[in-house]
């Protein structure tokens, strides 16, 4: 089934901003490499800004999606790692030249409160989803892990476009291992 001429815009725009920038990408060039013309993309947004806002929200969606999908699937005492390998997983597939939400933030700061504060969201979400794993996992005893956690994950977002991402994802293991082991050392 094809797909249609909103999620094709999306597809594109999200694949163009990604690699282009938010503020780089133009409607022209949307539009062309969506093959549609502009009275297309402004029947299903209203503006450039509520397309931006329509990808970083579907590939939010997307993200968290997986996230959930291997938290629910993992063994006992193993949610927070399955978190972990999700994420990379998800480096590995979508994001091996950073984080969208990341560039999300850093070019919308200062131009759009609703899209910095999306991004930010998805931020805060990852977070919760570590804090949750950590629990079910009861490790929670360890005060910060999961914050810790948050932040290897963030490097990860960051290394993988400078160191690759195998090294980035072996590293972001070992790191994750030794804060899981140290955790577990110290249980009660």
């Amino acid at each position: 089934m094809p797909a249609s001429k909103r999620d094709q815009l999306l597809a594109t725009a999200e694949r163009l901003f990604y690699e282009q920038g938010f503020h780089a990408t133009g409607i022209d060039r949307i539009v062309a490499a969506a093959g549609v013309v502009r009275m297309t993309l402004y029947n299903h947004f209203a503006s450039k800004e509520a397309l931006v806002a329509a990808v970083l929200k579907a590939r939010h969606e997307r993200f968290i999606a997986s996230l959930d999908a291997a938290a629910a699937c993992a063994s006992p005492g193993q949610v927070t790692r399955a978190l972990v390998e999700a994420h990379g997983h998800w480096l590995e597939r979508y994001s091996q030249h950073g984080c969208i939400m990341a560039k999300a933030m850093g070019e919308f700061a200062e131009h759009s409160a609703e899209i910095h504060a999306l991004a930010t969201a998805a931020k805060t979400d990852l977070l919760a989803r570590l804090e949750a794993g950590v629990a079910r996992d009861e490790l929670d005893h360890h005060a910060g892990l999961a914050r810790r956690l948050f932040m290897v994950l963030e490097g990860s977002n960051t290394a993988v476009a400078l160191l690759g991402v195998q090294t980035a994802l072996a590293d972001t293991r070992a790191v994750t291992d030794a804060l899981l082991a140290t955790a577990r050392s110290e249980s009660p």
